[in-house]
């Protein structure tokens, strides 16, 4: 019975230290080719991420472009056919509504530049969409506060592409942020050789 006991308790503590976590001095320095190594698999990393983030945002812009391209044509060709340019049938020109929507796409597009190129000039392009989503903005919420009734269904006319501008430019923001970070790291890479 004794002996029973003694294997018992002998495999128990060995699965036990199966799911152990392993205890392994980690206060030792790493040598500096495994820094490299490791602050590289970092930048390669955040490249990637950079490239996913602002490809999935850009993509998401570019279709609200090809709807708004839409919307235009469907504004010429059918004028008031949409429900929610036909709200404005007696407050606006059909060549004004036509105009914003030109202006909402201009800005989209212009934030597109500004992810697709990741430099300091070309940021400008992302600060730039904002002030002209900023314009649209004030032009659809000034003719939607003037219809009888405010309208909700519409809200996106004018958040549309001052949300898609602001956004694009705080995603720069953060993978800009993250690669500063990725820079800092490289800086406090120390020299250590094990002996």
């Amino acid at each position: 019975m004794i002996k029973l006991k003694r294997q018992w308790m002998k495999s128990r503590n060995e699965d036990d230290s199966r799911f152990s976590i392993p205890t392994q001095d980690d206060s030792l320095p790493i040598e500096t080719h495994q820094q490299e190594e490791l602050v590289r698999s970092f930048e390669q990393k955040q490249t990637q991420q950079s490239r996913v983030w602002r490809g999935v945002f850009s993509a998401l812009l570019i279709g609200y472009v090809v709807f708004m391209v839409f919307s235009i044509y469907q504004q010429a060709s059918f004028p008031w056919e949409l429900r929610y340019h036909g709200y404005f049938m007696g407050e606006i020109d059909s060549r004004m509504v036509i105009a914003a929507d030109w202006i909402a796409v201009l800005a989209c597009l212009m934030a597109v530049k500004g992810l697709f190129h990741n430099s300091k000039s070309n940021r400008q392009w992302l600060i730039y969409s904002c002030f002209t989503g900023l314009l649209v903005a004030a032009f659809w919420l000034y003719h939607m506060l003037s219809l009888p009734k405010f309208r909700w269904d519409i809200i996106w006319l004018p958040l549309g592409p001052l949300s898609g501008a602001g956004l694009s430019l705080y995603i720069d923001h953060l993978l800009l942020e993250s690669s500063e970070e990725i820079r800092k790291l490289r800086a406090y890479m120390y020299s250590y050789k094990a002996t």
